[in-house]
């Protein structure tokens, strides 16, 4: 009982303290309905690849950033991206680098040779 008397305490002087998680067990959520989803995924690597993507979406969310916009320019910009700056291309690091200008797809124009 001490425990949450103390927890009350913290809540009550500082307003900026939410008074319970529900916000992060929401974005948490998509990962463990998906848990079911890897079961069809025909092996342990494309299982591997769903958690990956599902976690990168999530991340996009709790960010603030169009998910669709994200991967978008993230899947053009792999190829060309240096290795050692691989972390800017994380949802967090993005937003401040790439997300005032992201690269878009046109479906009419051919792709490059």
């Amino acid at each position: 009982m001490p425990a949450r008397i103390e927890a009350l305490r913290i809540f009550l002087s500082a307003p900026h303290v939410a008074i319970d998680t529900n916000h992060i067990e929401r974005a948490r959520r998509p990962i463990p309905m998906g848990k079911k989803n890897f079961l069809f995924a025909w092996s342990e690597l494309g299982a591997k690849h769903i958690g990956i993507i599902q976690s990168l979406i999530v991340t996009c969310r709790l960010q603030g950033l169009s998910r669709s916009a994200y991967l978008t320019d993230l899947l053009q910009r792999m190829s060309e991206h240096p290795a050692r700056d691989v972390i800017n291309l994380t949802p967090r690091r993005w937003k401040v680098f790439f997300a005032d200008n992201p690269l878009r797809s046109d479906p009419e124009r051919p792709p490059p040779v």
